[in-house]
């Protein structure tokens, strides 16, 4: 009786293994086979003698004091020369806004706007870039971060991308600029499961349902905008770099993500426990603050990435060798991202550890926001009211 209890388990556990198997499979080759299928910003040429229609780039900068001058010197050498530029201030409580006032002295594309208050019913970060596209005149919107620094050929490619697939929206994965290992192995893991929840290589597919947002590029034709109603009608989603990319897609706009291959870079985050405090703003925010959904997201997180490595180093036979085949499968997308984003291999190995931090920072994150009944981002907190009001960015419903 007893050795054929241990024989059930047994079964049981291989079968557990196959299906993670099967689907860590299915999404390597997914990933592998879509990435291959994604056009390089580096393959488009940039606009002859950088001449084009007027692109607005619009930076929302709340307590940017360290990076700022940095992102805007990289934009005012961008080799595009129909180009102006629109810092919005938002309520910083440091230099920025004199740095921008000083920036704005010495060059004439430049204009700054500086927000004292915001609006009831606004998050801070999707009022100032609303705001900012009011003020810009460009047929193509450019939104993007105070820390974010492009190679000087990044804009006339992109506007060279958008004017011959005659797009409406383009966005570029963007590059790490941190050396830390465990965080460019945290930023590649939480990235890659983005990428694989998103199926970015299909957005560009007129008839498919998926979409694409990228906070630190998000180029936008100017009439698409308007029609859409800019960033109001998702102006309490946390993560509105994407909400922006399906509102977009659903209301029948062309759409395309690049792979950056270094030309948009940025610090994403300073420190591991800096992007663990980062995430915890917006992680719930893929749920939609919906906390009975948490229990079997992170079940989902443990069986798929942490049970694999347990399980290779616990059991011999054929239990070990499907987790091990699991583990493969899990690691060859990670080489091909870390690849692509110019991070050193090893940090695909690092994805082994960073599941622990992800569920971590899920679980720290919804304990924060039940007990303080909503997130605090930047100066400001924004009570769950406003945010489970918002759609999920998971679906497409047209």
């Amino acid at each position: 009786m007893f050795f054929a209890r241990v024989r059930k388990i047994v079964m049981w556990l291989l079968s557990i293994a196959v299906v993670i198997l099967l689907l860590h499979t299915l999404s390597a080759l997914d990933v592998i086979f879509g990435v291959r299928s994604m056009t390089d910003i580096k393959n488009i040429p940039p606009i002859k003698d950088g001449k084009g229609p007027l692109v607005s780039v619009i930076i929302p900068a709340c307590n940017e004091g360290e990076q700022i001058e940095v992102a805007i010197s990289a934009l005012l050498m961008q080799n595009y020369k129909n180009l102006e530029i629109i810092a919005v201030n938002d309520r910083s409580s440091d230099d920025t806004g004199m740095i921008l006032d000083r920036l704005k002295a010495d060059n004439g594309c430049l204009s700054v706007i500086h927000i004292s208050d915001l609006p009831p019913g606004w998050l801070g970060k999707t009022h100032a870039m609303h705001v900012g596209a009011a003020e810009a005149n460009g047929t193509y919107l450019l939104f993007t971060d105070g820390d974010v620094t492009m190679a000087p050929t990044t804009i006339s490619r992109s506007v060279h991308r958008m004017q011959t697939k005659q797009l409406d929206h383009l966005t570029i994965l963007f590059k790490n600029s941190s050396t830390n290992w465990l965080l460019n192995s945290l930023i590649l893991d939480a990235g890659l499961g983005l990428v694989q929840l998103l199926r970015v290589w299909r957005a560009k597919d007129t008839s498919s349902h998926h979409f694409v947002g990228v906070g630190a590029f998000n180029m936008v034709c100017q009439k698409m905008y308007a029609d859409i109603g800019g960033h109001e009608s998702f102006k309490t989603h946390p993560i509105d770099d994407i909400m922006l990319g399906k509102v977009i897609k659903r209301s029948g706009g062309a759409q395309e993500c690049l792979l950056g291959h270094g030309m948009v870079t940025l610090p994403w985050y300073a420190s591991v426990a800096d992007m663990v405090n980062g995430l915890m703003k917006n992680c719930l925010g893929v749920i939609n603050f919906r906390f009975v959904l948490l229990v079997p997201l992170i079940l989902t997180m443990i069986a798929l990435n942490v049970l694999p490595l347990w399980a290779f180093f616990l059991f011999d036979g054929a239990i070990r060798v499907v987790f091990g085949m699991v583990l493969i499968a899990k690691l060859l997308p990670a080489l091909l991202g870390a690849r692509l984003l110019g991070l050193s291999s090893w940090c695909s190995l690092g994805t082994l550890i960073s599941p622990y931090i992800l569920v971590y920072t899920m679980l720290r994150a919804a304990w924060r926001i039940w007990r303080d009944g909503g997130i605090y981002w930047r100066l400001t907190f924004y009570p769950l009211s406003y945010l489970k009001n918002n759609e999920s960015i998971l679906f497409l419903r047209r």
